[in-house]
């Protein structure tokens, strides 16, 4: 009858142990006292059964297990070895057996190695002690007893069948070898081959059936993929001759439609060519319309700006006209009175005398005063210059500034020049204009002029040389015009067109005289 696991006192699982297979070591001698029936060591401490003198003792020793010179615990122990290491799988079952039954036993009872076990659970002891225990049945032959009667209390039949030499042939071949190696009966290392090679065969059967049902697993497979094949095939010719239908079809139609496009294009062509034509004259036409409204507004614009400068020429024409009439009219009255004063002549009117026709003589000019023993930079000069009858004094500022007082800045240099000019204005009582260069400012500078003093900067593009030749130009001929400069270019041209250039040191002296 074959007998389960939880009959023969076998683990329900059964846990490898970590690590590689027991480390050989030296053979231990059995303890003290070892005269045991049981016992498969010699009373005088010989060399344990199951290990070889000189060869490591670990599970499946490969050497014969020797006798001592005293009683050994079995003939057949004595006689009889491994020639390799245990089967895997008798190994495994062996060090689960022992873990379950090492529970049992005193710490006393356990070799050194095992004690440190002795409170896990068989699960844990077989996982981290199996190396150990492995390595102390082959070693520790009186541990190895202790295990075997042990084993015989938890499976009687089993045991009892095998120290009888009749392993029950329903059992587990590998549960037969791991208590044969425990037990160590006649025969046990046949026992231990055996259950090797049944496992080794069952492997093999096991990996033959395998092989087979996955042989026929892709037979299987090849089968249902070549009649899938054929009919994928069938349908695809199917499909095909389908499509080449349709393709036959889709192509007429298609040269159909690309007929139909090329006519279509040439059209589009021929009216795109219209169209670019009828754009291009309507191009030139706007074009040609353009110009001549430009050419009109043009035309427009300067008979608008001719009518406009008229009208302003006019005006400012009339306007400076009369200014210089009415200017040259004072010069006159003032010229008169002035000689009525210094001729001391009465208030009489013309006598007929004066319509004789002689030579007269002429009115006294700027240019004439210097004629006294002055030199050019005299302020008495300056002073005669002024007392003429609507004497008009042109000053160009920056000329005379910077002639006078260069170090300072330009604010206060104006401001030194014009509180000057404004206290020779209010002596003399004559017209006093100052001009300062602007073309560079970027706005109008903010500045109070002093009272009797005209003060005029020149616009963007303009210098303050021209705006004074301007300004000398736009006096009537026979007023006195005093321009102040040491600019040769600009003495000469006010020399040019009738006024008197005066040097800027004498006035820079006439006002530090003041």
């Amino acid at each position: 009858m074959e007998r389960t696991g939880d009959e023969r006192g076998l683990p329900d699982g059964r846990a490898d142990p970590e690590g590689a297979r027991a480390p050989s070591g030296s053979a231990d001698a059995p303890p003290a006292g070892g005269g045991d029936s049981t016992a498969g060591g010699s009373a005088d401490g010989g060399t344990p059964a199951g290990a070889a003198p000189g060869h490591p003792a670990g599970i499946g020793s490969s050497a014969g297990e020797a006798g001592s010179s005293g009683s050994s615990g079995s003939p057949a122990e004595g006689a009889e070895a491994l020639d390799g290491p245990l089967p895997e799988g008798v190994r495994r079952r062996v060090i689960a057996l022992t873990g379950d039954v090492v529970g049992g036993l005193t710490v006393g009872e356990l070799p050194a190695p095992l004690r440190q076990y002795a409170r896990f659970t068989p699960q844990r002891r077989a996982k981290f002690g199996g190396n150990a225990m492995a390595a102390s049945l082959e070693s520790d032959a009186a541990f190895r007893h202790r295990i075997a009667a042990r084993l015989r209390e938890r499976l009687p039949d089993l045991t009892g069948a095998m120290e009888e030499g009749t392993p029950p042939p329903a059992a587990d071949p590998v549960d037969v070898a791991a208590v044969a190696y425990v037990l160590r009966p006649d025969g046990w290392v046949k026992l231990v081959a055996a259950a090797g090679e049944e496992a080794q065969r069952a492997r093999a059967e096991r990996a033959d059936e395998e092989t087979q049902a996955e042989l026929a697993r892709l037979r299987s497979e090849l089968a249902d993929a070549r009649a899938e094949s054929r009919s994928q095939a069938h349908r695809i010719r199917a499909e095909a001759d389908a499509l080449r239908k349709e393709l036959e079809s889709t192509r007429r139609k298609l040269r159909s439609a690309q007929n139909d496009v090329q006519r279509g294009e040439a059209a589009v062509r021929k009216a795109r060519a219209e169209v670019e034509s009828a754009r291009a004259e309507a191009a030139a036409e706007r074009t040609a319309a353009e110009n001549e409204a430009r050419r009109l507004r043009a035309r427009l614009s300067e008979a608008d700006a001719a009518l406009e400068a008229g009208r302003r020429a006019a005006r400012e024409s009339r306007s400076i006209e009369d200014m210089r009439v009415r200017l040259l009219l004072d010069t006159v009255l003032d010229a008169a009175r002035g000689l009525r004063r210094e001729l001391a002549l009465p208030p009489v009117e013309e006598r007929p005398a004066d319509a004789v026709d002689a030579v007269r003589p002429g009115r006294v000019s700027p240019n004439e005063v210097a004629a006294r023993a002055l030199s050019a930079t005299d302020p008495a000069l300056l002073d005669q210059l002024l007392a003429l009858p609507q004497a008009h004094l042109l000053v160009d500022g920056y000329n005379v500034t910077k002639s006078g007082y260069p170090t300072i800045p330009l604010e206060k240099q104006r401001m030194r020049l014009l509180g000057g000019l404004a206290v020779l204005a209010a002596q003399s009582g004559a017209e006093i204009t100052c001009v300062f260069d602007g073309a560079d400012l970027a706005a109008p500078v903010l500045l109070a002029p002093p009272r009797g003093v005209r003060v005029l900067f020149s616009k963007s593009g303009q210098t303050a040389d021209e705006l004074i030749d301007q300004l000398v130009r736009a006096e009537p001929p026979g007023r006195p015009v005093l321009v102040v400069s040491s600019d040769r270019e600009v003495a000469e041209g006010c020399a040019a067109v009738g006024g008197r250039p005066v040097a800027s040191a004498t006035l820079l002296n006439r006002l530090a005289r003041t």
